[in-house]
């Protein structure tokens, strides 16, 4: 089988890390996003992979190169302009179509059983699989719904913006904060992992921006083609704001018994106090600091004395435009 993961997009969300390199570029304990997703895809025997690239193409060519130290072969197909999520495929289609394929994005973390959503989607005979999970936390992630036959019927709006129907209390009023939500009660989601057919290109529009769940999979399924919902409990992590992958990072880290996570040539300061951050390359962190629950970029310097809090800092000569945040001598600092 081959994949292929998408890399394309602007980090918009992650400004101001992506400013700089693409999301799946930004390093997670100290190694490439992109490259949890080439090692997942490798361990479900998936060695043949094509990865899209607009937004900064050169910070994935340098973290992966041909793939082979991964033990795989990886293929660029760079876009001129954002294609989207199908548009995308149909810019490699003749390298795809023939057998299944995987389709994944290149954000995620995770331990979801790939190989049993394959045989689910060669069971059923699908023209799609999409992996789903539990939206428990009921994060800003679109709703699937599904129907009798474990097929989806729909993609429906985000949770808060159905919250009061979606969720009650035998009262009928909306729940207090402190409600507790059972898994089975909660939204579905799509992962961003799916199983795919080579039939799908008879529904991916030609040589045009399209994107799946809009333009594709409901045009399949009004055809009456089995879109089948791949429900999984397996962990995962999607790194798409600066918050999710600020509180992934600090999971990982106690996890490992740790309290910060430092990248190449860090100087910290013996009377600095940094706990619960991320520190990249050639952090410097002066004496008397104080660091917390924050991420600082590439060759930060933290002055004698600063208090960083709930930030991600960035050096100030690598951003071209300043979109939020706020300039302090070499740094732009921008809230979480």
């Amino acid at each position: 089988m081959k994949a292929m993961i998408l890399a394309a997009g602007f980090g918009t969300r992650l400004w101001p890390l992506t400013e700089d390199r693409t999301k799946p570029a930004i390093p997670f304990l100290k190694r490439p996003l992109i490259a949890y997703t080439v090692e997942y895809l490798a361990s479900h025997g998936i060695r043949d992979i094509i990865i899209n690239l607009h937004h900064q193409p050169d910070s994935i060519r340098r973290a992966l190169g041909d793939g082979s130290h991964l033990g795989v072969k990886v293929e660029y197909s760079y876009e001129e302009e954002i294609l989207g999520t199908s548009g995308a495929l149909d810019r490699v289609r003749e390298k795809l179509d023939g057998e299944d394929f995987i389709v994944i994005n290149g954000k995620i973390v995770t331990d979801i059983d790939l190989t049993e959503a394959i045989r689910a989607h060669r069971e059923r005979q699908a023209i799609a699989t999409l992996i789903l999970r539990h939206n428990v936390a009921r994060e800003h992630f679109s709703i699937v719904e599904i129907d009798e036959r474990g097929c989806i019927s729909r993609f429906a709006g985000f949770p808060e913006q159905i919250a009061t129907e979606a969720i009650t209390t035998e009262s009928g009023s909306a729940p207090s904060s402190g409600t507790t939500v059972k898994t089975e009660d909660a939204p579905l989601m799509f992962t961003g992992i799916q199983v795919l057919s080579p039939g799908i290109f008879d529904y991916i529009p030609r040589g045009c921006f399209s994107h799946s769940t809009i333009h594709v999979y409901p045009r399949a399924m009004a055809s009456g083609e089995t879109v089948l919902a791949h429900t999984s409990e397996g962990q995962w992590y999607e790194m798409s704001t600066l918050d999710r992958y600020l509180e992934a990072s600090v999971l990982f880290m106690r996890k490992n018994g740790m309290s910060v996570i430092e990248g190449e040539d860090c100087e910290i300061a013996e009377d600095a106090q940094v706990h619960n951050s991320v520190l990249w390359d050639g952090v410097k962190i002066g004496s008397g600091a104080r660091v917390r629950e924050s991420v600082l970029g590439d060759k930060v310097s933290v002055p004698a004395g600063a208090v960083i809090e709930r930030a991600v800092v960035v050096r100030r000569d690598i951003v071209r435009d300043i979109e939020r945040g706020l300039i302090v001598e070499e740094n732009l600092i921008v809230p979480l």
